[in-house]
Order: structure tokens, then C-alpha cells, then sequence
């Protein structure tokens, strides 16, 4: 077990707001990595003002920026081009989720950062890419989620499609960026050069399509992906099922089908004409249904119909809801669901994060921080700017500061 945390020693300046960005720097300090977020004067990261706020703190952006150090600074001052160009320098990364063409017009696009620090590896974020006919569009992540065919699939096959209630995409997108970091960096590291890396919420989005465009391609059309509501179209039974209290999840895959029908003490059932195979499953998943369905409502409570199914090692799950999912004992174990302490807000629940090294099992203790907070640490300890200097930009409002 090392003392020493897995990304200790790595420097990044960070550029990004909202979510896709600071996701992936999120994960990287909580690997131990130094950060500093530079934040746009006078506001900093719009998510500052995302609810839940106490006393102008908001827990939506304490959750992504743990760790990190805020510099927040006017980058439309000339002043402050130098000082962005001398952190550069010093840095392993530099990660941006701007519009493309953004970074660029600030004067910190690849082309000039490469040459005053070749070893650096950069990262940009952003909706469409960095190429391609719709790079130049603005987008958020159900922005992304729509181009890539996957807000179709979403929802009642009747009805109009349905919006998942969490960031699926910006999330996902910053794990990729944060793996691709890793790997760049360890490249840098082997080759003595960095890179750019282009990752895109849109190609986050289209990678998870695990059968969608394999099964459309392959069956030349044949199969065409579409909403399902509750059941999967292509996999029976594999949906959610009411039970005798609420609902319960339920995945009797393939080689579990004869299994789920002598736990139902239906073993007829398994060479049945009707439900013998996946295709025949599927094409009279109506009168499964109601069959599964009816079965479940002879338990008292879900619990039991849970229990049973679990016993026989068939894949089932209750369907929590968020309270129910922060209070499940698996998740505070697990640290899935984290308390954390914000200095204003107090303490209160987060997302763990992900990632499990056996060699750094704890967590470190990280503080989100105010804006600005850490303008006189970054510019004196890591350029050596003299205090007089850092206090006269301050006063010259190219450096912003606020205890929230």
C-alpha cells in the first residue's frame, strides 16, 4: 500500500465549467493530481449558481471541483496571457471544455502551447468534436445525446421520447477524457512528447450503443432500433415487471430462462412453442408478461419475490428511488454514496468516486474551493511572482477573489 497518492506530482490547469470537463478532473484529484481551475473573472464557473445553494455555495459545483485550486482571472486582460503562458509551462496537462475555436481566440490553442511545453498533453471536450460538419455548433449533453440516436430509444413506443434524469453523457464523457489522459500521459512519459486529444460528448454517447448499430448494420435493416417503454425489444424477458408492491427489475438471460421458469414453478414453460427461444420470447412478450407478472403478485412483498429470485442466482432488482438507492447499505459501504464536508455547506451526500486501487484505498481529504482562493498560492509558490505583483493585478481587477 503506497502513502503516496496515484497522480501525486502531476500539474494540470484546467479550463473547464459546467460538467463533461470538471468530471475529469474531478477523478484526477481525487487520484492526488494538482489542479488549478481557472475560473473566467468576475463569476467563475457558471455551476457556482446551480442548485442545491446555501449562502451563495452551491453543492452541484462542490461536487465537481474537490480538490482543485481556483484561480480566477480576467483572460480578456492582456496581463493576463503572460501569466496563463508561465503556469502552462509548469504543467503535465492542459484540459479545456470550451466551444472549439474558443481556446484559440484566448491565445492557448495546441499549436502555441506545444511549443513553450512539449511534453504536455492536452485535452479538449467538447459537444461534436473538434472536426467535422457539426463541430462548430454549440451543445450540452442531451444536445449530444439526440444527434447520436440515443434520446430515440428512450421511453414509451407510443409516445413522445423521454430525457434520462441524470448527465449521462457529460459524465461518461469525462471518464473517457480522464482514461485518455492516463494513457497520453503515460505515452509523454515513454516518448519524452505530448498530444492533443479531440474527445466529444457525441462519441461518448454513439460507444454506448452496445446492439443498436451492430444489429441495424449486420441484419441490412431488418432489425431497427426503437423505444420499448419497459422491456427490451430484442431480449426477453428482460424489463421491469410490476410486483405485488411496487416494481421489480428482471434480466432472465439466454442460459437463465429455464432456470427463472422452475423458480416460477413453471418448467413447461421452457420448451413451451411460444417461449422456447429468445425470438419466440420476444415475439410473444405480451402474454409473457402478463404470465411473470401474474406469478409475482402471489408474493406477499417484492422482497420475497426478490429473495427467491436471488436465491437461484437469477438477475432481479428492486427499482429504488434516489432516497432509497443514497440509504442502501451496499452503496454507504461501498463508499458508492460519499459524505463529504463543505466548509459552508456542511456535511452532505455525493457520488463516490468510481475508481477502486488496492494499492490507494483511501480517500483524500479535499476541499472545494472559494473563487479565486488560491490566486496569491498559485502565483507566488509556482511562478514565484512576487507578492507586490500579484497584489497590483489584483487591484488592477485581472485577478478576482470571493468566500463563496
Amino acid at each position: 500500500m503506497s502513502s503516496t497518492a496515484i497522480l501525486d506530482g502531476y500539474r494540470i490547469i484546467d479550463f473547464t465549467q459546467y460538467l463533461a470537463g470538471p468530471s475529469a478532473t474531478r477523478l484526477m484529484a481525487e487520484m492526488g493530481a494538482e489542479i488549478i481551475k481557472v475560473e473566467m473573472a468576475p463569476y467563475g464557473d457558471p455551476s457556482r449558481v446551480f442548485p442545491y445553494r446555501k449562502n451563495k455555495r452551491s453543492a452541484y459545483f462542490v461536487q465537481q471541483n474537490r480538490g482543485k485550486k481556483s484561480l480566477c482571472i480576467d483572460l480578456k486582460n492582456e496581463k493576463s496571457k503572460a501569466l496563463i503562458l508561465d503556469l502552462i509551462k509548469e504543467c503535465d496537462v492542459l484540459i479545456e471544455n470550451y466551444a472549439p475555436g474558443v481556446i484559440k481566440r484566448l491565445g492557448f490553442d495546441w499549436e502555441v502551447v506545444r511549443k513553450i511545453n512539449p511534453k504536455l498533453v492536452m485535452c479538449s471536450i467538447s459537444a461534436f468534436g473538434q472536426t467535422g460538419p457539426l463541430s462548430h455548433l454549440p451543445g450540452f449533453d442531451y444536445i449530444a445525446q439526440a444527434y447520436a440516436g440515443v434520446t430515440d430509444v428512450i421511453g414509451e413506443p407510443d409516445r413522445p421520447p423521454s430525457l434520462p434524469m441524470l448527465a449521462i453523457g457529460d459524465v461518461t464523457t469525462g471518464v473517457h477524457a480522464a482514461g485518455a489522459l492516463a494513457y497520453a500521459l503515460l505515452d509523454a512519459h515513454r516518448t519524452g512528447l505530448g498530444q492533443h486529444l479531440d474527445i466529444s460528448l457525441l462519441d461518448c454517447y454513439f460507444h454506448q450503443h452496445e446492439m443498436s448499430v451492430q444489429a441495424l448494420s449486420a441484419s441490412q435493416g431488418s432489425i431497427v432500433p426503437r423505444r420499448a417503454g419497459s422491456h427490451h425489444y430484442a431480449v426477453s424477458p428482460t424489463g421491469i415487471f410490476k410486483g405485488p408492491e411496487g416494481y421489480i427489475m428482471i434480466l432472465a438471460l439466454l442460459h437463465q430462462w429455464p432456470v427463472f421458469c422452475r423458480a416460477m414453478g413453471r418448467e413447461d414453460m421452457i420448451k413451451d412453442p411460444r417461449f422456447s427461444t429468445n425470438e419466440l420470447r420476444v415475439a410473444n412478450q405480451q402474454e409473457l408478461i402478463v404470465i411473470i407478472e401474474n406469478w409475482l403478485q402471489t408474493f406477499p412483498t417484492d422482497e420475497a419475490a426478490i429473495a427467491l429470485l436471488q436465491e437461484v442466482r437469477v438477475p432481479v432488482a428492486p427499482i429504488l428511488t434516489v432516497p432509497q438507492a443514497i440509504d442502501h447499505p451496499h452503496h454507504r459501504r461501498r463508499g458508492t454514496v460519499r459524505r463529504v464536508s463543505d466548509r459552508m455547506l456542511g456535511e452532505f451526500d455525493i457520488p463516490g468516486v468510481p475508481f477502486r486501487f488496492s494499492n490507494h484505498p483511501d480517500y483524500l481529504p479535499l476541499q472545494a474551493p472559494f473563487l479565486g482562493e488560491q490566486n496569491k498560492e498559485i502565483l507566488t509558490e509556482w511562478l514565484g511572482y512576487p507578492l507586490e505583483q500579484v497584489n497590483a493585478l489584483e487591484e488592477g481587477g485581472v485577478l478576482v477573489s470571493a468566500e463563496h
